[in-house]
């Protein structure tokens, strides 16, 4: 992993970013001058491109919304079909995620540590650094959690280090799991909301810490219900302790990225779909004909009619686009949000814990939930309620009640849209049709691994493989045991 990391991290901070124009000159003016620069700049940098990744569709770094069966390609159908490898996908989920992201928030961690406070910052600098590492640490969690869950297992512990270490072992997902709880409820416990953080660069929440208290219990609260089939009993502590601590109880607590109207720094669903000038996507069919079908208002939101209706394109064929809806107003618009972890997420896993363990009411938490995604979505209470009355929770099948309804309301989270219905197994989403050899007749559950593990770790790429059961897109992670 060693030849990897390296050969990409000296040109990383040179590609697009959110640092201001001067910045960039500067940055531009001097490729080393990526390892002096403020700490700021790198989480700045690091934050766009964790949350472009997770919000982009481009074909060649993040296919979920084909997976999800949420949009459908137009004239190209490869990837709808998981061949993902063509494009050597996983490589470039390896680059956003260890070299983008990963390695410049260590880089961040480190400069931090050497910053030499002025006279005026010496006297509240011990605690703004500490909280500084806990929020940038908070960002680490967040990202090995999506290598986990989109692969297995994983280098971590070797993982950025690889400048020691030529050739990175692979560790446990379950192991990194238990070592991402402790490492976030120690940030957490370090964390202190009457002091500052970051007073430039931080573009989540602007280094507010009470707002990173909250995240940071949201994501520990996704943790836990991750684990929810694999180890109950530490799931289930997580999750309490996540909830005691405090989680998203609005969507004024949504950790968003704020895009710009311009290039480059314009969301990266209007990136591809607008300024790209191609039209390669149009609404899928299987969430359409659903939504048809309990009349549900965010049709509006989601998609843009045709012919007077909603109309979904078929899973793995060619549709054309003025056959079928095109995605909605929102991938149309420059400054569209990038979602990091938002309230209705948030609140899809306190009714999944309730419902689980009864920690709280899970009708009620269920309710709160598809109202979340009403308003998200700019609908009206009243809306919200009308459709609930028409599609109520049923505790005898609270799985497929939470799994259905997440599934719609992550919309626009395709990355996390994977996790609750790999985990609920909700909706029974069929394959697509000429789905590739080498997705056995199933919908993918995992990424394999990038071609450059193979042939540049191989001794290492063979053990992760072999400990997950094979290096397969139907190879279940360690979490998804239904």
């Amino acid at each position: 992993m060693k030849k990897y990391l390296i050969a990409l991290i000296a040109a990383a901070p040179l590609m697009n970013s959110c640092v201001d124009d001067a910045r960039m000159e500067e940055l531009n003016k001097d490729p080393n001058s990526y390892y002096t620069t403020v700490p700021s700049t790198l989480v700045t940098y690091a934050e766009k491109q964790l949350t472009d990744y997770m919000n982009t569709p481009n074909v060649n770094v993040n296919n979920l919304r084909l997976t999800m069966q949420y949009w459908q390609e137009t004239t190209y159908t490869d990837e709808s079909r998981y061949d993902f490898d063509t494009r050597n996908v996983s490589n470039r989920v390896f680059d956003y995620t260890y070299v983008r992201t990963l390695k410049n928030l260590d880089q961040a961690k480190k400069l931090v540590n050497e910053y030499n406070p002025t006279a005026a910052e010496q006297a509240t600098w011990q605690q703004t650094k500490v909280n500084q590492l806990a929020i940038i640490d908070m960002l680490q969690v967040y990202t090995f959690q999506v290598l986990v869950d989109t692969f297995g297992d994983v280098p971590y512990t070797e993982a950025l280090v690889a400048e020691q270490n030529t050739l990175t072992k692979y560790d446990s997902g379950k192991d990194i799991y238990a070592g991402l709880i402790k490492r976030l409820q120690a940030d957490l416990a370090s964390l202190d909301t009457s002091a500052g953080s970051f007073t430039s660069g931080e573009k989540f929440y602007n280094g507010k810490t009470a707002s990173w208290k909250k995240f940071g219990n949201s994501l520990l609260l996704k943790l836990g219900i991750a684990l929810a089939d694999a180890d109950p009993a530490l799931a289930k502590a997580t999750c309490e302790a996540a909830i005691r601590g405090g989680v998203f109880t609005s969507g004024a607590d949504d950790c968003l990225l704020p895009y710009l109207s311009a290039s480059p720094n314009f969301n990266q669903i209007y990136s591809n779909l607008v300024a790209s000038n191609r039209n390669d996507f149009v609404a899928g069919k299987t969430i359409v004909d659903h939504m048809n079908g309990t009349q549900d208002a965010r049709r509006s939101e989601y998609f843009q009619l045709r012919n007077g209706a909603y109309i979904g394109g078929v899973i793995g064929e060619n549709s054309p686009f003025k056959q079928y809806s095109a995605p909605g107003k929102f991938a149309y618009t420059a400054t569209t949000p990038g979602i990091l972890l938002n309230y209705t997420e948030v609140a899809f896993y306190l009714a999944e814990a309730a419902a689980r363990w009864n920690i709280g009411n899970a009708e009620e938490l269920y309710k709160n939930a598809v109202r979340a995604s009403f308003a998200q979505w700019g609908k009206t209470a009243a809306e919200a309620d009308a459709y609930l009355l028409a599609n109520p929770y049923s505790a005898a099948n609270w799985k497929q009640s939470l799994g259905m309804e997440a599934w719609v309301a992550m919309y626009n989270q395709p990355v996390q849209a994977w996790n609750f219905w790999r985990r609920l197994d909700y909706p029974k989403l069929k394959p697509a049709v000429g789905a590739v050899n080498s997705a056995n007749g199933q919908v993918p559950v995992r990424l394999t691994y990038p071609t450059s593990e193979k042939t540049t770790n191989p001794t290492n790429y063979a053990a992760g493989a072999a400990a997950i059961g094979g290096d397969f897109l139907y190879t279940k992670i360690f979490w998804d045991k239904n």
